[in-house]
C-alpha cells in the first residue's frame, strides 16, 4: 500500500471509530503524524486527498476539520465523476436509474405531502399539452426530483441526482427524434402523479419504471 493511501485508511479509521467526529477538528499536524506513525508529508498528501472528496475540511488560519459527513456533500464527488461519462455508458447509467428510482417513487408515495402532489401537479399544468422538448426535460428533471425527496431517503435522492445528468441529452435527442416522445412522457407523469395521490406504491413503482425503461429501450435500438 502507498504512504499516503496509508495514511488516508488511517484518518477514515479514526473517523469511522469515533475518535475524529462530524464537525470535530483534528489535532495539529505534528501531533496526528507522530500518533499515526506518519510522516508530516505523507499526513498531508492524504489530508489533502480527503479534502477533495468531502471528508475533511481546511481552513486557512484555522485547521482542519471533519465536515459534517452529510450523504449530500459526500456524494457531490460522484457527481464530478459521473460529469466525465463517455456516451457508451449512458446504457448503463439508465439501468441504474431505473433499478433504484422506481423504488424511491413507492417509497415516496407513503410518505409525500398534499401540498407536494398540488406542486406537482400545477407544475405539470402549467407545462401544458405541446412544451418544448428544452420546456420537457426541464420539468422532467424537476418532477422526479420533488418525487424522490420525498421519499425521505437522502442518500437515494443524492445518488439520483447525480445520476440525472448523463440521461439528460438522451431524453433531449429522444423528443426531439420520437414523433410521440413528448405526449408519451406527459402521459407517464400523468399516470405517476395519479398513482402517489391514490397512495399506491405498487402503482407508482411500476409507472416509473416504465417511464425510465421506455428512454432506456428507445436508446438501446437506436445505439
Amino acid at each position: 500500500m502507498a504512504v499516503t493511501d496509508e495514511a488516508i485508511e488511517k484518518i477514515k479509521g479514526m473517523i469511522v471509530s469515533g475518535a475524529l467526529r462530524p464537525g470535530e477538528r483534528l489535532p495539529k499536524e505534528s501531533e496526528l503524524a507522530s500518533e499515526l506513525g506518519l510522516s508530516r508529508n505523507s499526513l498531508r498528501e492524504a489530508v489533502r486527498a480527503l479534502s477533495l472528496i468531502r471528508i475533511l475540511d481546511v481552513r486557512q488560519g484555522d485547521g482542519t476539520y471533519v465536515t459534517s459527513l452529510d450523504p449530500q456533500l459526500l456524494l457531490e464527488a460522484l457527481s464530478f465523476v459521473v460529469d466525465f461519462h463517455r456516451d457508451d455508458t449512458v446504457l448503463e447509467f439508465l439501468a441504474v436509474r431505473r433499478i433504484l428510482e422506481p423504488a424511491a417513487t413507492a417509497m415516496a408515495a407513503s410518505r409525500i405531502s398534499e401540498q407536494q402532489l398540488d406542486a406537482l401537479g400545477a407544475q405539470l399544468d402549467k407545462l401544458g399539452a405541446n412544451p418544448s422538448v428544452e420546456e420537457l426535460v426541464a420539468s422532467d428533471l424537476d418532477f422526479h426530483r420533488g418525487i424522490v425527496q420525498s421519499s425521505g431517503n437522502s442518500v437515494l435522492c443524492s445518488l439520483l441526482d447525480g445520476l440525472s445528468g448523463p440521461t439528460t441529452r438522451a431524453r433531449i435527442w429522444r423528443g426531439l427524434t420520437q414523433e410521440d416522445a413528448v405526449s408519451r412522457t406527459l402521459h407517464e407523469h400523468r399516470a405517476i402523479l395519479a398513482a402517489l395521490r391514490d397512495r399506491d406504491g405498487e402503482a407508482a413503482r411500476s409507472w416509473a419504471t416504465v417511464h425510465i425503461a421506455s428512454v432506456e429501450q428507445w436508446l438501446r435500438s437506436t445505439l
